[in-house]
C-alpha cells in the first residue's frame, strides 16, 4: 500500500481552510490546474471525494471534514516539533458541538463532562438558533446539535434525535417571595409577577395552558429568549421565573434563590440531534451510548 503523500495533504489543508482554490493557488504561487491535480491525487489515495462544488462554493464532504481534522492535528504536531525538541504534540481528537443559544449552560456542561477533562480531546462549541445549527449539521460543521426542540420528522428528513433526559419546570424566586407553607401554584401566580420564556418556547406554551386551566390572571414582568437572562432577572427579584431548576442550580444550593413550587405537567426535554454518517465521530458515539444525563437531571 502506498504511503500518504504529505505534500498532497498540505495542499488540501490549505484549500480547505481558504475555501477557495484560486486564492490558495495564488498564495502558494501555483497554477490552479496544478493545485487541482495534487488534490485529485490525494482523493485517489483516500478513495473518497474530499470536496464538492455547489455553484461557486467549494464545500468539504464528510470524508473531507474528517481528513481536515487529522490534517489539523498532523501539522499542529509538526509546529510543536519545530518549537521544541523535547516535546511533540499529542494527537487530539476533535468534537464539534452546536448548542441552541437559549439552552441551559449547566445542561451543556453535564453532557460534555466525560470529554472535557481529557487532554487528548478538543471540544469546539458553537451556539446559535435551531435553524442555524441544523444548517451547520447539514454542512458537517457540527457532529451533534444540542437542543430542547427536536426537528420535525418526515420522509425528507434525515435527522436523528436522541432524548438525553428531561426535567421538571418550577416557579423560582428569591426567599422573600416564598410566602406561606402550603401555598399552591395558583396562590404564587396570583401574588407575584412572572418572568417567562418567549411564546415560541415549548415551556411557555405549556405554562400558558396551565395558567388557563388554573383560571389565574398572569402579570408578566418580562419575556426573554435566553435561560441565562431568566436566571439573572430572577436573582434581581423581578418576579418568579418559570424555568428548570438545573438552570439555577448554584443559586438554589447557595440559598440565593428557592424553588417555590414545581409546575405540574411541564417538563423540558433535551435532545442530541445528528445526521446519519458513514464515518461517525467516535467521541460522539461514546457520549451518546453512556450519557449520564437521564440519572443527573432532576
Amino acid at each position: 500500500m502506498a504511503d500518504l503523500n504529505y505534500n498532497h495533504l498540505r495542499y488540501f489543508w490549505a484549500v480547505a481552510h481558504d475555501g477557495n482554490l484560486t486564492r490558495t493557488a495564488s498564495r502558494l504561487n501555483l497554477s490552479q490546474s496544478a493545485l487541482s491535480v495534487q488534490i485529485r491525487k490525494l482523493e485517489d489515495r483516500m478513495g473518497h471525494a474530499l470536496f464538492e462544488r455547489r455553484g461557486r462554493q467549494l464545500l468539504l464532504t464528510e470524508a473531507g471534514r474528517i481528513t481536515l481534522d487529522h490534517a489539523d492535528t498532523i501539522f499542529a504536531t509538526g509546529d510543536d516539533l519545530l518549537a521544541t525538541l523535547n516535546e511533540t504534540g499529542e494527537a487530539r481528537q476533535i468534537l464539534r458541538v452546536g448548542a441552541q443559544s437559549t439552552l441551559s449552560r449547566n445542561f451543556q456542561i453535564a453532557f460534555l463532562d466525560p470529554v472535557l477533562h481529557r487532554e487528548d480531546v478538543e471540544v469546539i462549541l458553537r451556539s446559535g438558533t435551531v435553524e442555524e445549527l441544523f444548517r451547520g449539521l447539514d454542512a458537517l460543521a457540527h457532529d451533534v446539535v444540542l437542543t430542547n426542540q427536536p426537528p420535525l420528522r418526515d420522509a425528507g428528513t434525515a435527522y436523528r434525535a436522541q432524548e438525553l433526559g428531561a426535567q421538571r419546570v418550577s416557579l423560582i424566586g428569591t426567599p422573600a417571595r416564598a410566602g406561606r407553607d402550603g401555598d399552591s401554584v395558583a396562590d404564587h401566580l396570583a401574588r407575584h409577577p412572572v418572568i417567562l420564556p418567549l411564546s415560541s418556547s415549548l415551556i411557555r406554551v405549556a405554562f400558558d395552558a396551565l395558567s388557563a386551566r388554573l383560571g389565574v390572571t398572569i402579570r408578566i414582568a418580562a419575556e426573554v429568549d435566553d435561560m441565562a437572562m431568566l436566571r439573572l432577572l430572577a436573582r434581581q427579584d423581578l418576579g418568579l421565573a418559570v424555568l428548570p431548576p438545573i438552570v439555577v442550580r448554584d443559586e438554589l444550593q447557595s440559598g440565593e434563590l428557592v424553588e417555590l413550587a414545581p409546575l405540574p405537567e411541564i417538563r423540558e426535554s433535551f435532545y442530541a440531534v445528528t445526521r446519519p454518517r458513514r464515518f461517525p465521530n467516535p467521541l460522539l458515539v461514546d457520549l451518546l451510548s453512556q450519557s449520564p444525563l437521564r440519572d443527573q437531571l432532576p
